[in-house]
């Protein structure tokens, strides 16, 4: 085993010897189950996860197999259902014990720990506090608010990936009918390069591999993303895959742990054995920032050994011209000086893939959150078009979503980019129209309060405000809105950022039962590889006051709307009435309400998967990206480029606790990864105190936009990269630095120098 950590010692941090998985993740599952002292409330959640009769995990989006187990969950899973699950409550006692500004000194982690909200709350600025207060009031009170708007366009509609497509869909048409294509989402922040880039490609911003494909395959690659983390389910499939023989080939600035050893809790063998199966044949740790290099170099390597599927190319894309031309015009040299690789493994990674029949390219946020996120997926598209690798068995493309729904409910009509062919089928089904025009996303969102140009937000679940870049910008434009309404089952420091009136409206969990006077409810969600199948609750409520998310949906629209053409309550007394109503303006959505009651669901369709790019006649694309992407590369002396991350211990903005064990750091997130060599070529040492600064254009401010008194650790990284933890980076982006194309915030590969910390 590789060593990680450097010698001095530094206090939090060792080096973990073991697999993934294995007796450490059953361990950490027991001490979540502890600590929420619900036991017999979270193991009966337990038994009914990702089960035909239960509820979807709300931890991430992987699609569960055709024959579930009682097994099917993992360990951060196991976290997210015990953390909605909890005993414990924020009653109205904890905000009459507390001001918002003495909470707004608790951490992250302690504001959601408080457990979960029981009674809808208004904000009262004198006594700085939120009140209970009841249902319609708050109705009453957030329609007026909307309603004296000078223009709908100046309210924004967040939506987070953990709302049902019943919710979704509701929630876009009541934000229709008012007048607007607002939608910030949280998508916004996470895949939007997908739903940008494949489009352009193959004609669908979705993955075209199920979970059958996966077994069919000959080699699988996997760019920028953690599945031991951010999907851990994900690793049973790459564990079945590595027992078969398949070369899983990883390309990854950071060595994880889940694509190095997995140890599943599922086959004793693992358990005993200690040292669990491998995963990765090879990893390469490709400079951040460099993935379009290793890309074109495999893709040049193919090109020169004549390894193309000819026949697939002359049948079924276009613009094979221009992309041999800009791989003729790529030098090697500037390939490997970006990658930050040999040629040579570059060479071994193509010959890999030129051997294999049928490829999967897999890939996450580490891809997408740059400011070229288009591009890469672009490039990660022409290498799997070259050999024919899309729209055979075995065989496509696979965006690794995080948020359970996050594809859902941008299928179901949350999108600012709305289509003609959206609001005809709405005007068709419901009898209004709505201006087809470009709302704001989720940058544009926050710029427009900055500006003043927007002066509500409506929040469907998340924590927006700490999800985005630039907090000290976000923050302050936040602080302006005369409406606040924030849709959660927990407190999040988002809600504690006060507008002239703000609202916490709590909802049902998808662990608890969603009853109306027809029975039990269920909704539905969409995975990563477009399959929809239902979720039902099955525990009792947190509280009696709680209302499920298209009962709040349709309450606010009802006094949004007092001449609304759509009957609300007819819809949400069944939820049966809002499928059919996605089937009527979906139609990809055939047959909704009796193909979701099949066990495992439907797929929907998805073009790319039978070579359909998009109707007859369209052809995929190769897309050309001219140069390495160092055109968006900050260059100087001593400047590094720094990933954000997530710890072990954490959804999202979501922090469980404050252990990242398999980077071996326990009990802090106060930590910036560095290659040794660049600590020492600074005159650092590992435990060093530095502060982190920006080399983006000054804050909003004027002032230099830095992170101060984080403690250096000496990790196995590329020269020139480093890593620190999302959202403690955050304050580093811009809400400026975006991709162009997708406006997904430049997360991924921030500029910057690190230095001595400089205390005061």
């Amino acid at each position: 085993m590789r060593a990680r950590m450097s010698k001095p010692k530094v206090p939090g941090i060792e080096t973990f010897s073991g697999p993934a998985g294995g007796w450490p993740a059953l361990g950490a599952v027991a001490r979540v189950l502890k600590d929420q002292m619900a036991v017999g409330r979270e193991a009966a959640a337990l038994r009914k996860v990702n089960q035909p009769a239960g509820f979807d995990c709300p931890g991430c989006a992987w699609p569960d197999p055709a024959h579930t187990s009682s097994f099917e969950f993992c360990e951060n899973g196991a976290k997210a259902v015990a953390w909605e699950a909890t005993g414990k409550r924020a009653t109205p006692a904890l905000f009459a014990d507390h001001t918002v500004s003495q909470l707004w000194e608790w951490t992250d982690h302690a504001l959601e720990d408080a457990g979960r909200l029981t009674e809808p709350m208004a904000y009262d600025a004198g006594s700085d506090r939120y009140l209970a207060i009841g249902w319609d009031e708050a109705f009453r009170r957030i329609g007026e608010a909307l309603r004296a708007l000078p223009s709908p366009d100046m309210a924004e509609f967040y939506t987070s990936g953990r709302t049902s497509n019943e919710a979704a869909f509701l929630y876009q048409l009541m934000v229709r009918e008012f007048g607007t294509n607002n939608f910030p989402d949280c998508s916004n922040l996470c895949h939007e390069a997908t739903s940008v880039a494949l489009p352009q490609s193959i004609g669908v911003g979705k993955g075209t591999v199920t979970l059958d494909d996966f077994a069919l395959c000959d080699a699988l690659f996997s760019f920028g993303h953690n599945p031991g983390t951010n999907h851990p389910r994900m690793l049973s499939t790459l564990r079945e895959l590595s027992l078969r023989g398949v070369p899983i080939i990883a390309v990854n600035p950071l060595r994880e742990r889940g694509l190095e050893r997995f140890a599943s809790p599922q086959h004793p063998s693992d358990m005993l054995g200690g040292q669990g199966t491998p995963i990765a044949q090879t990893y390469h740790q490709v400079r951040i920032g460099g993935d379009v290099a290793f890309l074109k170099g495999m893709m040049k390597w193919l090109l020169a050994n004549n390894a193309l599927d000819h026949a697939f190319i002359a049948e079924h894309t276009t613009g094979i011209e221009a992309l041999c031309a800009d791989l003729d015009a790529t030098p090697w040299s500037a390939i490997e000086a970006e990658s930050g690789l040999p040629r040579a493994d570059i060479e071994a990674a193509a010959q890999v893939y030129a051997r294999a029949e049928r490829v999967i390219v897999c890939y996450g946020m580490g891809m997408t959150q740059h400011r070229f996120g288009t591009r890469n997926v672009h490039q990660m598209a022409n290498l799997l078009l070259l050999r024919g690798n899309i729209g055979k068995p075995g065989a496509g493309i696979a965006p690794i979503r995080g948020h359970s729904n996050v594809q859902g409910d941008r299928t179901v009509g949350i999108t600012e980019k709305p289509t003609q062919a959206l609001a005809d089928a709405i005007k068709r089904r419901y009898g209004f129209e709505f201006p087809v025009t470009h709302g704001h996303d989720a940058v544009a969102a926050v710029q427009a309060i900055r500006d003043g140009r927007s002066k509500a937000l409506v929040c469907l679940g998340g924590n927006l405000a700490v999800a985005l870049s630039d907090p000290q910008a976000t923050f302050a434009a936040m602080r302006k809105l005369d409406l606040a309404v924030h849709v959660a089952t927990k407190l999040n420091r988002s809600h504690l950022i006060t507008a002239k009136q703000s609202f916490l409206l709590p909802c049902l969990g998808r662990t608890e039962v969603d009853l109306k006077a027809g029975g039990p409810q269920f909704v539905t969600v969409e995975d990563s590889m477009s399959m929809v199948h239902a979720s039902q609750g099955g525990l009792k409520p947190a509280s009696p006051r709680l209302k499920s998310e298209p009962a709040i949906v349709a309450g606010i629209a009802r006094a949004l709307l007092p001449d609304s053409q759509v009957d609300w309550d007819h819809l949400v007394a069944d939820y049966d009435r809002i499928r059919d109503g996605i089937e009527a303006v979906f139609p990809i959505f055939k047959d909704f309400n009796q193909r979701v009651r099949q066990p495992g669901g439907f797929r929907l369709y998805v073009g790319a998967s039978v070579r359909d790019w998009g109707g007859p006649g369209a052809r995929a694309r190769f897309i050309v990206s001219p140069g390495l992407n160092e055109d968006l590369r900050v260059q100087g002396d001593g400047v590094l480029t720094l990933t954000t991350v997530r710890s072990h211990d954490q959804y999202n903005t979501t922090i469980y606790g404050y252990s990242d064990r398999y980077r071996g750091v326990e009990g802090r997130r106060d930590v910036v990864f560095v290659n040794a060599d660049d600590l020492r070529e600074r005159g650092l040492a590992p435990g060093d105190r530095i502060d982190i600064v920006s080399c983006l254009p000054p804050n909003e401010a004027g002032g230099v936009r830095e992170v101060r008194g984080f403690t250096a650790v000496a990790y196995e990284l590329p020269r020139g990269s480093a890593a620190m933890y999302f959202p403690e980076g955050n304050a580093l982006v811009s809400l400026d630095c975006h991709d162009a194309a997708s406006g997904t915030p430049g997360y991924k590969s921030i500029p910057v120098r690190i230095r001595a910390a400089v205390d005061g």
